[in-house]
C-alpha cells in the first residue's frame, strides 16, 4: 500500500465537558475509499469539520502530504488554506447556488482557484481555461446535459452530484465525503456511488454514510464510531464479523449487517 496522503493521530475535539470526538487515529491513501460509519452523535461530522478546517482540533495532529511531497500539519489551519492545499469536502446539507445554472456553479468554483486579477467590466464567459475547467468538472459528475439547467431545477440527486463537481473545481487530492447519498432513492442512490467508483482511482477518499449497501459496496476501509471514539477499523470483511461493532452500532450481537 502507499504511503498515506493523510493521516490523523490521535484527533480530539472538546466542547465544554462534551468530547464530540476522541483520539481518532484514521488514514486515507490514494485510490481507496475509507468508509466512516456509525450512529446518529458518533462524531462522524465532526470529524469531517476537523479534517476540513471548519473546526480546529482540541488535541492530535493531521498529517497532509501535498503534490511537492510536503508534509503539512493540517491542525488549527484555516479552511481556504486546506482547501488551496489539495483537500475538498461536500456538506450534509447541499451547498450550492440555487438560482445559477450548473455551469454559473461550477465556474464561479474554478474562479476561486485560479489566482488572477479579475476584471470587473469582462464577462466570466470570457475566461476560456475557467469555462474548460468547469466543463470538464460537469462531465466528470455526469450532468454535462444539465449544465445550462438551474440549480434549483436539477434533483435532489443531481443537486448532490453538482456540490460534488464543484468540489471538483478546486482540484483536490482528498474528498471528504459527508453523507452524499441522504434523502435519495435507489436510482440516484446509484448514480453517487458510480461517481464515487469514478474518483477514487485519483482520489483518497473518506466517505460518512448510513446507507450500508452503500458504504460495502464501495469501501476498501471502514471505521466505526461510536460516542466519538472509534471501536473498530478494518477492511469490510472484518466489520461484518465484528461482534463489537454488531453490539454497538446495531444494538443486535446477532443480526449482523443486512447490507
Amino acid at each position: 500500500m502507499s504511503e498515506a496522503i493523510l493521516r490523523a493521530e490521535s484527533l480530539t475535539k472538546r466542547f465544554g465537558g462534551l468530547t464530540a470526538v476522541s483520539e481518532v487515529t484514521l488514514e486515507l491513501h490514494v485510490g481507496q475509499v475509507h468508509a466512516v460509519i456509525g450512529p446518529n452523535g458518533a462524531g462522524k461530522s465532526t470529524l469531517t469539520n476537523l479534517l476540513s478546517g471548519d473546526l480546529p482540533p482540541s488535541a492530535g495532529v493531521i498529517h497532509y502530504l501535498d503534490e511537492a511531497q510536503v508534509r503539512h500539519n493540517l491542525a488549527g489551519m484555516k479552511s481556504d488554506r486546506i482547501a488551496r492545499l489539495g483537500i475538498g469536502r461536500s456538506y450534509q446539507k447541499t451547498n450550492i447556488f440555487l438560482p445559477f445554472t450548473a455551469f454559473e456553479n461550477c465556474r464561479l468554483a474554478a474562479q476561486s482557484r485560479l489566482p488572477r486579477a479579475w476584471r470587473i467590466f469582462r464577462g466570466a464567459d470570457r475566461y476560456a481555461d475557467v469555462n474548460a475547467i468547469a466543463e470538464r468538472s460537469l462531465q466528470a459528475a455526469g450532468l454535462s446535459e444539465r449544465s445550462e439547467m438551474p440549480a434549483a431545477a436539477l434533483s435532489h440527486g443531481e443537486q448532490r452530484q453538482l456540490e460534488i463537481a464543484m468540489c471538483l473545481e478546486t482540484q483536490p487530492r482528498v474528498l471528504l465525503l459527508d453523507e452524499p447519498l441522504a434523502g435519495m432513492g435507489p436510482q440516484e442512490s446509484q448514480r453517487i456511488i458510480e461517481l464515487i467508483r469514478q474518483l477514487t482511482p485519483a482520489h483518497a477518499i473518506m466517505l460518512i454514510e448510513h446507507d450500508m449497501d452503500a458504504v460495502f459496496a464501495v469501501a476498501h476501509c471502514l471505521t466505526v464510531m461510536v460516542n466519538g471514539e472509534v471501536i473498530e477499523s478494518g477492511a469490510p470483511a472484518e466489520i461484518r464479523a465484528s461482534l463489537k461493532v454488531q453490539q454497538a452500532y446495531l444494538g443486535d450481537a446477532h443480526g449482523g449487517f443486512n447490507g
